[in-house]
């Protein structure tokens, strides 16, 4: 139960949600995750609004504290606002924009004919340019993790989506804040597929998640910004860094899932898996030679997020 959150509070959140039209990702967002399931299923138990979002891209702004930040909404053909629908955040690199991300990222060609809801979040600027707040780097004073509820909750409001079947992706710092979310924000996203990024070394310990996540990762041997082996790294002025490396962080997450056993050799697609997971959690690692930042896979990342719900 969420901390000043009753039961009988919660019932009446639920019910004004579900009057507004809302999802259960509303709910669950603005509680933190800590809704229980009747009030969920409250929520749930209501439907979706009966006159859908067309498809298309808006930028929607979301209020976090005092800042307003803004994100791109994505509604591909195929959503029919009737059924609840996926959900993917899709973090930009470093530099980028909500907007560029949906141009670059190979998710909405993959995604869009099965009607999965996309968000696009805009990142803040830092020294190196717009990016996230992953810990020590690479934006200082700002809550992105609540941002990213905000937009799940947000999303909620303007589109039929499944609370239990909230994912995030991203490539460079945008994979960073796809593993931060992993990390801070596991009650609220089902499963993560970070690439072109690592875990850090500042942070590591504090990565407690809720529950055992899924994580698959994406990473190429010749990134010249992130090594594929890991070390310290000065790519954000003033911020500095160590990356785990990608295998590094690869037995991190097994140790923070409490995989039981080795990891399997790389298969054809170059994934190497950790079996035995707390809760049925999969913890992969892909690895392309001679790749750089190469922003993943999604006909190899979806069919492993969508395998996992909350």
């Amino acid at each position: 139960m969420t901390a000043g959150v009753g039961r009988v509070a919660l019932a009446a959140l639920a019910l004004a949600v579900a009057q507004a039209g809302c999802s259960r990702a509303t709910l669950q967002a603005v509680t933190g995750g800590g809704a229980d399931a009747a009030g969920a299923d409250a929520v749930s138990s209501a439907g979706c609004a009966s006159a859908p979002a067309p498809a298309g891209d808006t930028t929607r702004t979301v209020q976090v504290g005092t800042v307003s930040r803004t994100y791109v909404l994505h509604l591909p053909a195929a959503y029919d606002g009737k059924s609840a629908a996926p959900l993917v955040l899709d973090f930009h690199g470093i530099g980028g924009t909500g907007a560029t991300e949906l141009a670059n990222s190979p998710y909405p060609p993959e995604l869009d004919p099965t009607g999965v809801v996309m968000a696009f979040p805009d990142g803040l600027k830092g020294p190196a340019g717009t990016a996230w707040n992953v810990g020590p780097c690479c934006v200082a004073g700002v809550d992105d993790v609540a941002f990213a509820r905000a937009v799940v909750a947000d999303v909620g409001q303007a589109a039929c989506i499944d609370a239990n079947r909230v994912y995030a992706v991203g490539v460079l710092t945008g994979g960073g804040m796809a593993y931060y979310l992993a990390c801070q924000a596991a009650d609220l996203f089902a499963a993560a597929a970070p690439a072109a990024f690592d875990m850090l070394a500042e942070n590591v310990d504090a990565c407690v998640p809720a529950r055992a996540i899924s994580v698959i990762s994406f990473r190429g041997t010749a990134d010249p910004r992130v090594p594929y082996a890991g070390g310290a790294s000065s790519l954000v002025p003033g911020m500095p860094i160590t990356f785990l490396g990608a295998v590094g962080s690869f037995q991190a997450w097994a140790q923070i899932d409490h995989c039981a056993g080795a990891a399997s050799s790389a298969d054809a697609k170059g994934c190497a898996h950790y079996s035995g997971c707390q809760d049925g959690a999969e913890v992969i690692l892909c690895t392309k030679q001679g790749g750089t930042d190469d922003p993943g896979d999604p006909t190899v990342a979806w069919p492993v997020l969508t395998r996992h719900a909350l």
